[in-house]
Parts: C-alpha cells; structure tokens; sequence
C-alpha cells in the first residue's frame, strides 16, 4: 500500500516547515543569547504539539496505519537525535563555543543535518525501489550499530577523534585565528581575512550530522519506505533539537540507559528488516528466490510500541538511578562535586584527553558573554 496523499498537502506542508525553520534562524540571528529554561520548554513543546498536529491530519488524509508510521519514525529519529545532544555537548566545550552563540551553531548543524538526511533519503529510497535486498544489509547494519551502542568501548571518544582529524586537517589547510569573532566564520586580523575557530566546531557538527544520518536513515526506512514520511519525520525530530539541548542541560549526565534503549530500538527495526527482507526474499541462493512466507511482518503500531516503552523504561531507569546515587552521596561531598557530575564537565575531561586545538581558547576562562542573555 503506497502513500497517497493531495499534492497541495504535501508541498503545503514542507512550505510551512521550510518558513518555520527560517522564522527560527532568523530569530537566532538577530537577538543571540542563552534562552531560559521556560523558553526552551516552550518551544520544544511547541515543536512536539505540532508534529501531533501534523500526526492528526496524516491520519485524516492518508488513514491511521500512515499516521502510525509518521508518529514511530518521529520518535525513533527524535530518541536518536537526543543521542546526538551529548556528542554536541562535547563539541560545545571541546572548542569553548561561547553559550550565547551556542544557539546558532546547533542551527547551523541542524540545517547541515537535513541537507544529508535529504540526499540519504533520496538515495535510499532508489535503492529500496530497485534491490528489495538491501533490507538484509540495512538490518544487518542496524544490529550491528545496536551492539556498539549498548557496548561503546568509546563510541563518542571514536566521534571525537574523527573530528580532531577534521582540525587537523583545516588547520593545515587554512588560516584560522586564535579567538572567535561573535558568531562569525570569517574575521581580520592585521589587516588580512581570515577564518575563526567556527568553522572548526561547524565541521565538527557536520561530521557528526553525517555520522548519525548513516544511523538514523535505514532505522526509519524500517518503519516507513515512504520518502515523505521518512523526511518530514526527520524534519520534525531535528527542529526541537536546539531548544532540547539548552532544556536538557544537567540532566543529560542523568539518562544513563539512554544507549540501552536506543540500542534495543535499533536492534529490534534491523530484526523487522531482515524479516521483511525474508518475507519479500528474490535472491537465488535463499529459499530457491522464492519469498519465505513464514517470517513475520511486524505491524507499525507493535513497532511504535516498543519505541515508546523502550525509551519510557530507559528514563525511568536512567532517572532512579541518579536520583539514589544522589541520596546516597553524603550532602558535604555532594556540595563539593557539582561541577564534576554536569555533561559539560564530562566533556571538558574528554576535551584534555585528547588535546585541545591551539585555535581554542582555555575553556576555563570566564566568558563575559555567560553573563550577559
């Protein structure tokens, strides 16, 4: 059964959230600062509210199995996206990234995210048209990136030297200069143009973006192989993930289990592939080239199902315990070590480890921009 909505719905909605996405930029352009807890609650509920609407009138236009199937891939590009947020964390603080600019990075890296996530989706969808058996390999790749991400061994250290390879790279390519300049790429220095330490942390987010995407893409296609479904899903699991990163903040050293639950997510979409992949088999050398009629399909409400309890039972856990560590700790030690239990913390000690770029300002320095919202 093929997605079949009115054209004018279609277009009419990527318009819209095209307008959305440049309102909030410009917004970002024009008034840089660090946003409030209830601003940043306000827009992720506003984000959240409308992906529901949208879920709505998928289900008006094109029945409740399509609207399903929207709702699932939102919620498993959205846990994947909160993923993303501790490897932005360590990006922020790796480069000192000033916290009233921080907001324009991860919009940078946002729109870097949805021009890969569209040419992956583009160039997935053409697969899956012609080769019904690349379900195999994108389930295979699925278990594969389950394994690792419930056993990292380092998985986001591994994210962090590939774009240190990126800084060495541009610092051997280019001028950059010892300090930012506000938000700007480019800057003067004696009287010469040159670049900034931005574009280092914008390579940083793109190589990151493109490392997710080949996540993220066949995760979805494991749900939906509607382009449209699949697009706007990522759409709306990115647009809320700037205002998420500045909600979140402390608690992200808290969802311990995040990884469990992502990675039970992605285990169980590669198993829902491979069987797919069994139920319409064509290659020669398995059952004769003739579909495997035994292997299940699993239905997109099971499937959104165990998205939500997975990540549901993850938090909870992640949030119990944290919450009896914390009880357990007595209170004088716990006044003394704040500063070693927040994700920005975490990240600095990574940053150490793997020696900061000379481009970059000490991260202990006090910010006079901190101060100022």
């Amino acid at each position: 059964m093929d997605l079949d909505l009115p054209i004018w719905f279609e277009i009419g909605s990527l318009v819209v959230l095209t307008l959305i996405l440049a309102a909030d930029l410009l917004i970002i352009l024009k008034r840089p600062h660090i946003p409030s807890t209830r601003e940043s609650t306000l827009w992720v509920v506003f984000y959240v509210t409308l992906a529901l609407v949208f879920a709505l009138l998928m289900w008006i236009f094109a029945g409740g199995e399509f609207a399903g199937q929207f709702v699932a891939g939102w919620l498993t590009e959205y846990s994947l996206s909160i993923d993303n947020l501790f490897v932005f964390v360590l990006i922020m603080s790796q480069f000192s990234v000033p916290r009233r600019y921080q907001q324009e990075v991860l919009m940078v890296g946002i729109i870097i995210a949805l021009v890969l996530r569209g040419l992956f989706i583009l160039a997935g969808a053409a697969i899956i048209e012609q080769f019904s058996w690349v379900f195999y390999i994108f389930g295979a790749f699925l278990v594969w990136t389950a394994w690792r991400q419930a056993f990292p061994g380092g998985t986001h250290d591994d994210d962090a030297q590939r774009e240190n390879f990126i800084v060495r790279l541009l610092r051997r390519t280019i001028d950059i200069s010892d300090e930012y300049d506000g938000a700007k790429v480019r800057t003067v220095v004696d009287g010469k143009k040159i670049f900034t330490p931005m574009i280092i942390v914008f390579a940083a987010i793109g190589v990151t973006d493109l490392l997710f995407a080949i996540d993220s893409i066949p995760a979805i296609f494991g749900i939906t192989q509607s382009p449209f479904i699949v697009f706007t899903a990522n759409i709306f699991a990115l647009m809320g993930l700037r205002q998420l990163y500045f909600l979140l903040g402390d608690l992200l050293d808290r969802l311990r289990y995040l990884h469990y639950g992502i990675a039970f997510i992605l285990a169980f979409i590669g198993v829902k592939l491979v069987l797919h992949a069994m139920h319409v088999n064509e290659l020669p050398f398995i059952n004769g080239g003739e579909h495997i009629e035994w292997a299940p399909e699993i239905s997109t409400w099971m499937s959104l199902g165990v998205i939500v309890v997975s990540m549901a039972v993850a938090t909870v856990a992640s949030l119990v315990a944290s919450a009896r560590e914390r009880a357990a700790v007595p209170v004088g030690a716990a006044a003394g070590e704040p500063a070693e239990s927040t994700p920005v913390a975490a990240a600095e000690v990574v940053a150490e480890e793997k020696g900061t770029p000379p481009t970059v300002a000490d991260p202990h320095a006090p910010e006079p921009d901190d101060r100022r919202s």
